[in-house]
């Protein structure tokens, strides 16, 4: 089977959640013998064809240029965000399914993922939306949809825990201000900030907080989390907190803001405050620091929660029902 994936941007280059889901994904597909191929649309780094972990990578200059094109050397095609509706004309160039992964509840999400013949969403309430969202019966429902929360392997990511108070990308929506009224609230701890891939960031310059450029997922075990003794993830919105998961690989504690996505992902692992409360930030923060056994009981939660976050079966799921949608 060949799966042909038309996306923006791809691993190393572009290192978000959404990118490493799909990476994931596909890379599961590859192991099973699949040919897997992302075709990118927008400039990178590379401007050869390569290859991460058994998917085969083009440039945008040497990828397909029409959807016909596309669709013509596919059994499968898929996207998600701004390049589904290029994959549908794809699909329908080719006579081929498409496949859409939906990674946020935005109405222009789900408008796009409309008739696609397989959705996936990334937890069960932006499964719940969804279906709420195509009740109204305007636009039609995928064909088929299935979950696959956003696949994180722990074995990628586990380490021992470091000292810092750290926060992954310093834009408005991950918490960058809440991040730096906190460090200036507590000159005795030290912080770290990671710059994100997308959003403006917010970097102020205090003498308790090292700021990291971005960093390629293959290197957030030894340059964010070996270094991380507590996670915040103050988002105002998360369809689901990938980072949360992968700090609970390696037993590191998490802040979050209770946002639905967050949720679900921590599943009762995390320690939950409201984003408007840095009070109640700042003496969790001290609490985890100060106490050992406080910081031990979050840490066992969070291992634990990882553990039940292993995706070998929903990848499982994830492969055999692609296979059965290209027939």
């Amino acid at each position: 089977m060949t799966v042909v994936a038309r996306l923006h941007g791809y691993p190393p280059d572009h290192n978000a959640g959404a990118e490493w889901m799909t990476h994931s994904m596909l890379r599961a597909l590859a192991a099973r013998g699949h040919d897997v191929r992302v075709h990118l649309f927008r400039s990178s780094s590379f401007w050869g064809r390569y290859a991460l972990q058994g998917v085969q990578v083009w440039p945008m200059n040497a990828a397909s240029r029409t959807p016909g094109a596309l669709g013509a050397v596919a059994d499968v095609v898929l996207s998600h965000l701004e390049g589904v509706p290029y994959a549908k004309a794809a699909g329908r160039a080719g006579g081929v399914p498409v496949v859409s992964i939906c990674h946020n509840t935005m109405p222009q999400t789900f408008e796009e993922a409309s008739g696609v013949d397989l959705a996936i969403y990334n937890s069960q309430w932006m499964r719940a939306e969804a279906e709420a969202f195509y009740a109204g019966g305007a636009l039609e429902a995928p064909r088929r949809t299935l979950v696959v929360r956003p696949p994180v392997f722990a074995e990628d990511y586990r380490t021992t825990p470091g000292d810092r108070v750290t926060l992954i990308n310093l834009n408005d929506n991950k918490g960058g201000a809440l991040f730096w009224e906190l460090a200036r609230r507590m000159p005795d701890i030290q912080f770290l900030g990671v710059r994100g891939s997308y959003g403006d960031q917010i970097v102020e310059q205090l003498p308790n907080v090292q700021v990291l450029a971005h960093i390629p997922g293959s290197g957030m075990r030894e340059h964010v989390y070996g270094r991380t003794r507590i996670l915040l993830a103050p988002s105002e919105y998360e369809s689901w907190g990938r980072v949360a998961a992968e700090a609970c690989a390696s037993g590191i504690p998490v802040l979050a803001h209770p946002t639905p996505g967050l949720s679900e992902c921590l599943g009762g692992a995390g320690i939950l405050l409201d984003r408007g409360d840095a009070d109640s930030w700042e003496k969790a923060i001290r609490r985890l620091l100060a106490e050992p056994a406080s910081w031990e009981e979050a840490s066992a939660a969070a291992s634990r929660r990882s553990l039940e976050l292993d995706p070998t079966d929903e990848l499982e799921d994830w492969c055999r029902v692609v296979e059965e949608v290209a027939g």
